[in-house]
């Protein structure tokens, strides 16, 4: 918002999501009614697969706090490659890490790796990952295409993607949802983080971004395949899935 340049709104975002680091679990948990854990486990369950191979390179990308991270971290099972864990925003990364020191006391736990890195520049080599995931943090991207194609470069033929984002509901579910997205939520945001930009960006940046069919093609034209889209909980959230063909 109020942005002149791509440089300019990342930043933005890097500035919102480092000033409310320290009550985001709390305002997650709290105004989703825990659905958002749901949410990250279901994603999780459906790398299933891939999770299994503890050869299989795995990124978790604006990881965040790490919740999906560690989801995907039930999922390894013990002496499996860590998982990386990336994001750019260093108070976020932080608490992320935190837990994952947590999660990996007892020895041959699977574990996360910390990386401060921006998702349009990967430090990661072409080809070089079998899993890129995300949960609620592709939306905050300054260009969209940009990152699906950052993603496709760095996915191994056969490579998979998962997108888990918000949505925006039809019928009467959706009416009751946006009062409360758009009213409610913002309120409530404001009242114990405090501030009033980054829960007024959150239904903004859900407002402006692409519905299910128009990501789903711009997924493609980044050369992805078998791209899908998977609604949760009457489409206030969805998975995006595809993969790099071989």
């Amino acid at each position: 918002m109020g942005a002149a340049d791509e440089s300019g709104a990342a930043e933005a975002v890097r500035h919102i999501f480092d000033s409310i680091a320290p009550r985001y679990d709390l305002l997650n948990h709290l105004l989703s009614a825990n659905i958002d854990r749901l949410w990250r486990r279901r994603a999780a369950r459906h790398f299933r697969a891939v999770l299994a191979r503890p050869e299989a390179s795995i990124l978790d990308l604006c990881c965040g706090t790490g919740d999906l991270t560690l989801a995907l971290l039930r999922r390894r099972s013990r002496g499996s490659q860590p998982i990386l864990a990336a994001d750019f925003s260093r108070a976020m990364l932080a608490r992320g890490a935190n837990k994952f020191g947590e999660h990996a006391r007892k020895p041959g736990t699977p574990y996360a790796v910390p990386i401060e890195a921006d998702a349009l520049q990967l430090p990661i080599a072409d080809g070089a990952l079998d899993l890129i995931a995300t949960a609620f943090g592709f939306r905050n991207l300054a260009n969209y295409q940009a990152g699906l194609e950052e993603f496709f470069r760095a996915l191994k033929p056969g490579g998979q993607l998962g997108i888990l984002e918000f949505g925006e509901p039809g019928g009467l579910v959706g009416k009751a949802y946006a009062v409360y997205f758009h009213r409610v939520l913002p309120a409530i945001g404001r009242a114990i983080c405090g501030q009033d930009v980054p829960y007024a960006y959150l239904p903004r940046s859900v407002g402006k971004f692409p519905q299910p069919g128009q990501l789903l093609a711009m997924m493609q034209a980044a050369g992805f395949a078998n791209c899908a889209w998977r609604p949760y909980t009457f489409g206030i959230a969805g998975l995006y899935t595809a993969e790099r063909p071989r």
